[in-house]
């Protein structure tokens, strides 16, 4: 098999992921995936139907599977993560091991801004939350899921993170 560079990106919900995903996949000539996408697909039915009606348990395996499945693919890609992703089932070990994984490190500040704007309808974790209950979520998440997110290879901090910095520190990992 083809050694392929596999980019993965991992983060807080919100922190620009499938942003800056479609960004460095188009400026590198890669394919972008994402992996929500990816489970809709394989499975038929919505991410919240399939919390709704197979439960979480069964999603985390569902999602467990399908990033197994994507990151054996013999191809160059970028992936955006969902944010709970890395922390199920040595998600993280497996992404570290067969890709190059970005932790999109997103103030909450900037985060829950960007939730505020219109992206809370597409997120089913933050519906019908008030802006201090998100905060409060974002930050339990944030808690919970801090320590899979910094074994990423490279971690990007900052509000204004851009496909070129990410450009950049791919460079300085791969002459490392």
């Amino acid at each position: 098999m083809k050694n392929q560079v596999k980019i993965v990106l991992v983060g807080m919900p919100g922190s620009g992921k499938s942003t800056l995903g479609k960004e460095i996949a188009n400026k590198l000539g890669f394919k972008i995936y994402d992996l929500d996408d990816l489970i809709v697909k394989r499975e038929g039915e919505s991410i919240p139907k399939i919390f709704m009606d197979k439960g979480e348990g069964y999603f985390r395996r569902l999602e467990s599977n399908v990033l197994s499945d994507a990151l054996d693919r013999d191809e160059a890609f970028v992936l955006s993560t969902g944010g709970g992703a890395p922390c199920y089932n040595e998600n993280m070990e497996i992404i570290n091991q067969k890709g190059i994984s970005v932790f999109l490190d997103v103030s909450l500040e900037q985060i829950l801004e960007r939730l505020t704007k219109g992206e809370v309808a597409k997120r089913p974790l933050f519906q019908g939350l008030e802006t201090g209950e998100i905060t409060l979520k974002l930050q339990d998440m944030l808690s919970e899921r801090i320590d899979y997110y910094e074994k990423a290879k490279i971690k990007l901090s900052g509000d204004d993170i851009s496909a070129e910095l990410l450009i950049s520190e791919l460079l300085t990992f791969f002459r490392s």
